[in-house]
């Protein structure tokens, strides 16, 4: 029987993007059958790979190198559609990476039933993405992408709580201020299917944003740490730069992150 880090590491060890969700999303089936069984699968350990695999395309450029979106143009909405997808597919990898790599902490079982939602939805996102892509006349690996995006997971590799703090309370929070933006320039074209991908990831991230929150603020409590004096110290130990507003600050709010834990490390903060 496979234990629930060894489906993360085939997973993260898988290079194709499609294949890699759809292994993604059946681990996940069979996770949530064997909780609604009474007899879950053993969490175990494994050893992840500093990076994951990934394709040959896209080819993964700094980000100051990346060419700028021109999203009011046919090919700037296919750059979009193609960025999206891109952070997906590093969702995906962030989702199980961290069930693996932070085994040795006991955690309850309520957090892996949660991070493996999350990635499940993540695969289910890329995939909406690359049909999206697909059905525009492209496809997922067609034009280059950021090759920065799974920095806050090695900067973080040894780091629970630092993981937590960067990637679903900064980057994917981050996600929650821009999305509506997104929809409305495919709104703006007449583009349904992608306006109703997107719209479905709006409404989904919201709760990957609060697990991270969730299990931040059950581990400061752990280690009887301010929740918002830790995010302060580790956002800035391991994130490259100063927060930007906007901010959604409803959305926010409803991933349980208030204004003054963000508000402080913008660059007129």
């Amino acid at each position: 029987m496979k234990t629930l880090c060894d489906m993360a590491v085939d997973v993260l060890t898988t290079a194709d993007g499609r294949a890699k969700t759809a292994k993604s999303r059946e681990y996940a089936a069979q996770w949530a059958a064997a909780r609604a069984s009474g007899n879950p699968l053993p969490i175990g350990t494994g050893r992840p790979p500093l990076r994951p695999a990934r394709p040959d395309a896209p080819e993964l450029l700094e980000p100051r190198d990346v060419p700028k979106r021109k999203p009011g143009s046919p090919q700037g909405r296919i750059a979009l559609l193609h960025a999206v997808a891109h952070i997906e597919l590093n969702a995906v990898d962030l989702h199980w990476d961290i069930i693996p790599r932070f085994a040795h902490v006991p955690m309850p079982m309520g957090f892996y039933d949660d991070w493996v939602k999350a990635a499940d939805e993540e695969s289910k996102h890329f995939n909406l993405m690359c049909d999206c892509l697909e059905e525009q006349g492209s496809f997922y690996g067609a034009l280059p992408a950021h090759a920065g995006m799974w920095r806050a997971a090695e900067d973080t590799v040894e780091d629970f709580m630092g993981r937590l703090a960067v990637v679903p309370m900064v980057l994917e929070a981050r996600g929650l201020d821009v999305t509506p933006g997104m929809i409305a320039i495919f709104q703006k074209a007449g583009a349904d299917s992608a306006v109703a991908a997107l719209e479905t990831i709006y409404s989904e991230e919201v709760s990957h944003v609060a697990y991270g929150s969730k299990w931040f603020h059950f581990l400061c409590g752990r280690h009887d740490h301010d929740p918002k004096d830790a995010f302060h110290t580790l956002v800035r130990r391991y994130f490259k730069g100063a927060l930007k507003p906007p901010f959604n600050e409803e959305k926010r709010a409803e991933a349980g992150i208030p204004p003054d834990f963000y508000w402080p490390l913008t660059e007129t903060g």
